[in-house]
């Protein structure tokens, strides 16, 4: 490999990280500005609060020392979130397809275990309320213990996104699978290939399919209306995020909007064959289909209640059922 082409590939990666935050940043703020609040005929925030001048706001506030066993760790969950979307998008760009196993299927599978995984921590390693300890002893009538301790806020999130790692991901996961089904591969450079002859598979009846399954498994993953399980108004909103100050919980912001991006550059490599390259014409697609998932998730989002239980099961059973009825197709 010559000096040119490394640089080239050092350059390529280097902008197509900065072009997806930078893009990341506004996608929050579409959702919820341009589509949530016109929909429910509010205000809302600035296009630029939520992914822009809130995390700015945050980083400079003070920081806080919320009662954890493991603090450390616990405020650097949200920087760990971080790097583990920019392996993802570093995954997907064609510059690193020659990593192998890294730019697969399984590793991307991987990394997304690692930030849901992160999310579950985030609760059970923090036992504050505002920073604060609380424990007393639960005396509500009818309790099975008499000493038994209460939950903490994050604790029921925690216990929420467990949930949510055993059930709602299967929607995600068989979706990403639809492409190995068809072409036989779990490297995204071959799914790419594959594509580039044959045309996307999103012009396919699997593709198709995949297409609705894979975005439930998008509002799932970000946990957005209806599949807001783990933020309820019960938890204050943020659920264990709630603890996060300064610049951890600017974090949050940046990462959820960079998530947004990368999710949708994981769609266009998958069901497109397109991956993202600042270099080439197809990051237009990229960033089109970036901006389309959230424009579409807010419109769901402005008419859709919390779900519970009783109807989340059912949606992730049919949605699974779609993406195995994708693969079989894929597989034919």
């Amino acid at each position: 490999m010559s000096n040119i082409t490394i640089i080239y590939s050092i350059l390529a990666v280097i902008g197509t990280l900065v072009l997806a935050l930078i893009v990341g940043t506004f996608l929050p703020g579409i959702e919820r500005k341009y589509i949530q609040a016109r929909i429910q005929q509010r205000i809302g925030p600035p296009v630029t609060s939520p992914g822009i001048m809130a995390p700015i706001k945050f980083f400079f506030k003070e920081n806080i020392s919320p009662n954890s066993p493991v603090p450390t760790l616990y405020k650097s969950l949200p920087i760990v979130s971080f790097i583990v979307v920019i392996l993802i998008l570093l995954a997907l760009t064609p510059q690193m397809y020659f990593f192998g196993a890294l730019a697969s299927i399984i590793a991307i599978v991987g990394f997304l275990k690692v930030e849901e995984v992160a999310y579950v921590l985030m609760g059970s390693l923090s036992k504050s309320v505002m920073s604060l300890g609380l424990p007393f002893p639960d005396i509500v009538k009818g309790a099975s213990h008499p000493n038994v301790q209460r939950s903490y806020l994050e604790d029921l999130s925690s216990n929420r996104a467990f949930r949510m790692i055993a059930f709602g991901s299967f929607p995600l996961y068989l979706s990403i699978f639809i492409p190995v089904a068809i072409t036989g591969s779990i490297f995204l450079g071959d799914i790419v290939a594959y594509q580039q002859v044959h045309g996307p598979f999103l012009f396919t009846v699997a593709g198709v399919i995949g297409t609705i399954v894979f975005f439930i498994g998008y509002m799932i993953l970000l946990n957005e209306y209806p599949f807001n399980i783990l933020k309820a108004k019960a938890d204050v909103i943020e659920g264990p995020y709630m603890e996060y100050a300064s610049k951890y919980r600017s974090f949050v912001y940046i990462t959820r909007g960079f998530l947004m991006f990368t999710l949708g550059a994981l769609f266009s490599v998958l069901f497109i064959g397109l991956p993202p390259n600042i270099f080439s014409w197809g990051i237009l697609v990229n960033i089109l289909v970036a901006v389309i998932f959230p424009v579409i998730m807010g419109i769901m989002s402005a008419f859709s209640p919390v779900f519970t239980y009783r109807q989340f099961y059912p949606v992730v059973i049919a949605s699974s059922l779609l993406g195995v009825l994708a693969i079989a197709i894929g597989l034919l």
